[in-house]
Order: structure tokens, then sequence, then C-alpha cells
């Protein structure tokens, strides 16, 4: 596929050419998707991390109640970080039925091109 422009033609690089398929703007988002993915991802594992360390903060405290009310606070905040990522899934996909009539078109955004 070679673009006309002013400038003459412009052919998109051979690594290009395979999974974005023919829509230019596609390239686009597939990468806000990829960024999107990425950081449920990081999230996750984040939260995973925090509930390890929290656990054994909570092993570790032994009589000292202020050790195991740290380590419950560090529970409830990466429960309440959970929420709030799966929350945002949901207003998105909220949303975008109300505004779009589409459940996915915040979650898979197709920027339009000329």
């Amino acid at each position: 596929m070679i673009y006309q422009t002013i400038f003459g033609q412009i052919k998109p690089p051979d690594a290009l050419s395979g999974g974005l398929g023919a829509d230019p703007g596609a390239g686009i988002g597939a990468l806000l998707q990829l960024v999107f993915n990425l950081m449920i991802v990081v999230g996750g594992i984040y939260a995973l991390f925090n509930f390890v360390l929290a656990g054994y903060a909570f092993m570790s405290a032994g009589d000292d109640p202020k050790g195991v009310q740290t380590a419950w606070a560090k529970i409830y905040q990466t429960i309440i970080g959970l929420v709030f990522l799966v929350g945002a899934f949901l207003i998105a996909a909220i949303i975008g039925m109300l505004v779009f009539g589409d459940a996915g078109a915040l979650l898979n955004p197709v920027i339009p091109t000329i």
C-alpha cells in the first residue's frame, strides 16, 4: 500500500504492513489498546505484590497491634485500588453504551482518518 501526498509517494515500513490492517488510523487505536492492556497488567501485578507484602507484614507483626493495623490498612488500600481498576472499565463501558451505543467504543478506540 502506497500513499500519495503532496510530497510524493510514502511507503510504510515492512514491519507495519502486517498486523495493523488497511486502515491507517487503526495503528493509533492499536497503540492505545496496547497501552491500556499494559496498564491493566501492571496494576494487577502491583496489587498482587501489595497483597504479598501486606500478608508478610501481617504475619510478622506478631503481638504488635500497630503492625497488624498497618497490614490491614495496606490490604484495604489494595482492594480499593482493584475496585478503581475494575470500576474504570465499567464506567467506560457504560459511557460508551450511552453515548456511542457500543460498550466497547471507549475500550477499543478507532481513530478515523482522511
